[in-house]
């Protein structure tokens, strides 16, 4: 029989696989309200306005007070989260959404370095060696990009997705540090809370008033945002923060899939390659945990 600590860890590696999931199909709505003519900067909004509403509903039927205990902590996570955001989105609206995720996810590695440094977790063997492979993977999937003399991914995109994942990796660690004092929900909250005034003061003039189709996928943003969230801060609560973004590189995965089904972007053998090899990191950390 189970013990409670071991079905508490594979409850968290379920939240970990809803988040990735979640967070693909947002970047897909993303990429196809961009390309019906939204810019960037809407679509945060748009997502943080449905995300501000869902979680205050949230902390309403809990019985929470809004604002939490650590509000220093809680508003530097929400500043963090809401430009990384923008940086994520500008990535995944200019680039391939199998590529944008990729850039996306070299925030692991910043992840488990702040982890060790600045909440004392070490890196278990089979993580690390997920990790390993998962970069690996990485390292696959980019070679065309690579050994080309020319890349076809603009420079700008290439450092918005850098700077998106140096920025999660630093939302991680907050959240990890905020789950010990505060309800998921509340973290959750601050995120949009800051980030709906940001993206519309840099907004300006620039709002795109939206058809009802485009309305529609902007409400999806917002809707599998909060799935995301809500899975990843979950599985942040009841595992160490590098296992738990193991995990989440299965989003590539999804994202990979995404991407053929919806813009026809057809993955190379690159890109099949390390989507094995990442997938078998998830698998090995897996397996190798439970035994």
């Amino acid at each position: 029989m189970p013990s409670p600590s071991a079905s508490n860890q594979n409850l968290s590696v379920y939240y970990a696989l809803m988040s990735a999931l979640g967070f693909a199909l947002m970047s897909a709505c993303v990429k196809l309200a961009s390309a019906r003519g939204i810019p960037v900067l809407e679509i945060v909004a748009a997502r943080a306005l449905v995300s501000v509403l869902l979680s205050y509903l949230d902390i309403r039927r809990k019985g929470l007070a809004p604002l939490g205990n650590n509000k220093p902590l809680l508003l530097a996570r929400g500043a963090t989260g809401a430009l990384a955001l923008i940086c994520v989105y500008y990535a995944v609206t200019t680039l391939p959404l199998a590529e944008a995720t990729l850039l996306q996810y070299l925030h692991p590695v910043f992840t488990a370095l702040l982890a060790f440094h600045f909440l004392g977790e070490r890196i278990h063997r089979f993580t690390l060696i997920c990790i390993t492979l998962s970069l690996a993977g990485l390292s696959a999937m980019m070679m065309p990009v690579w050994s080309s003399p020319h890349s076809p991914l603009p420079l700008l995109s290439i450092a918005a997705g850098l700077a998106g994942a140096c920025g999660s990796a630093i939302a991680y660690i907050l959240v990890k540090k905020l789950s010990r004092t505060e309800d998921s929900s509340v973290i959750i909250l601050y995120f949009p809370m800051l980030a709906l005034p940001l993206s519309l003061v840099l907004l300006g003039n620039d709002l795109v008033i939206p058809d009802w189709q485009t309305l529609g996928l902007l409400l999806l943003v917002g809707v599998f945002t909060q799935v995301g969230q809500v899975g990843l801060t979950k599985a942040l609560q009841g595992e160490v923060a590098n296992r738990v973004v193991a995990y989440s590189y299965v989003q590539i995965l999804f994202s990979i899939a995404l991407g053929w089904l919806v813009f026809a972007e057809i993955p190379t053998q690159w890109t099949l390659i390390g989507g094995g090899l990442i997938l078998g990191g998830a698998l090995f950390n897996l397996l190798g945990r439970t035994r």
